[in-house]
């Protein structure tokens, strides 16, 4: 679908609809200010639900440059890590314990956290929502009812039968997806508000067949960060745990410009052998990434360390958490495609992010 661009009367319009002005009086004094102001006034607000609709307001002009824009993200961030002269202290988004003692990390302060002690509302929950598009190579389609919180934990479970109800479009492609006799889960932010940090999850990868860790499948199992369509600002950081191995991790920059298919020179990909089966226990991923520098660790070990090469991404985005197989060609994620066996399910113990505290324009 074609994005609508709105103008700054309209957009206008809309923040004072959100913010429960009266147009007739009031907008028309906001239309002779700079529409940066505007927003930037709009984010005093304390109340989620109007920062929010701010951000639904703005967020396609964010890839444009827009001034507009960059002060209502950099307001957010601000105002979440409690630094806006005024706006409530800093404190842990998400679903932290009260009870754990959270590890720290020199220059980094924790921000969002999930334990999944209990089961998130995805239709109400101010942070996370569930997604319903899917891959085009994909041989999977994501809905709500393949999340499931079992135990403290999260579960992505890929499942040998189609989704109940599904459209044609994904906003993540540029073509309509083709049927897809599979579902799986897909866990994600609802906007663009996150940028250079350090992001960790604490998971276990999916088995191909009950009790037999050591067979090798085909699936991708994920936690990652998104920047839009491929058909717009294509920007990616990834961990992956595929099904073609029980002893390897690999490590993803995707960074690419009005993409119709995904092509190799796109990414910049390392393999890294573990010295652990991904699929018989929890392990700890993570990345940090910086506007010079992305890293990578497992288990608190340093896997890869990349600076400078192919771009690293500026743009804010979203985290995601994942699982997926490939179609019938298996040309990612294992070609032992016929060893599959469902239902699939990857789980998830605990989520974080910890912001940079450099990052003062966020």
């Amino acid at each position: 679908q074609a994005c609508f661009i709105p103008t700054q009367s309209l957009l206008i319009q809309r923040l004072c609809h959100s913010m429960h002005l009266s147009h007739a009086a009031v907008c028309p004094l906001l239309m002779l200010l700079p529409l940066e102001v505007v927003v930037a006034a709009a984010w005093e607000e304390p109340f989620a639900p109007e920062a929010l609709a701010v951000d639904g307001l703005c967020s396609d002009l964010a890839a444009n440059g827009s001034h507009c824009v960059l002060s209502a993200l950099q307001h957010r961030g601000q105002m979440l890590v409690g630094i806006v002269k005024g706006s409530r202290e800093a404190k842990v988004f998400g679903h932290p314990s009260a009870s754990a003692e959270y590890p720290e990390y020199p220059g980094f302060t924790l921000m969002l956290v999930e334990e999944f002690d209990s089961p998130l509302d995805l239709d109400s929950d101010p942070v996370w929502t569930w997604s319903d598009g899917g891959l085009i190579e994909g041989a999977a389609r994501f809905t709500k009812e393949n999340i499931k919180f079992e135990d403290g934990k999260m579960i992505l479970e890929m499942s040998d039968t189609p989704p109940s109800h599904a459209q044609e479009c994904s906003h993540a492609e540029v073509r309509t997806l083709p049927y897809k006799s599979r579902s799986s889960g897909e866990m994600r932010t609802k906007h663009n508000m996150f940028r250079y940090g350090r992001y960790e999850v604490r998971m276990k990868a999916p088995t191909v067949q009950p009790g037999a860790p050591e067979t090798d499948g085909n699936f991708v199992a994920t936690m990652f960060v998104f920047r839009d369509g491929k058909f717009k600002h294509w920007r990616e950081i990834d961990i992956e745990v595929t099904g073609d191995s029980s002893g390897a991790l690999q490590s993803n920059v995707i960074y690419a410009e009005n993409a119709f298919d995904f092509t190799i020179d796109m990414e910049d990909s390392e393999r890294h052998k573990m010295p652990f089966n991904v699929r018989t226990d929890f392990h700890t991923y993570a990345f940090e990434w910086l506007p010079d520098r992305i890293a990578w660790y497992a288990d608190g070990q340093l896997l890869r360390e990349k600076k400078g090469g192919k771009n690293i991404p500026k743009l804010s985005a979203k985290i995601i958490m994942n699982l997926w197989m490939f179609d019938e060609r298996a040309l990612f994620g294992g070609k032992q495609i016929e060893n599959n066996r469902f239902p699939m399910r990857s789980e998830y113990d605990w989520f974080r992010f910890y912001k940079w505290d450099g990052d003062e324009h966020y």
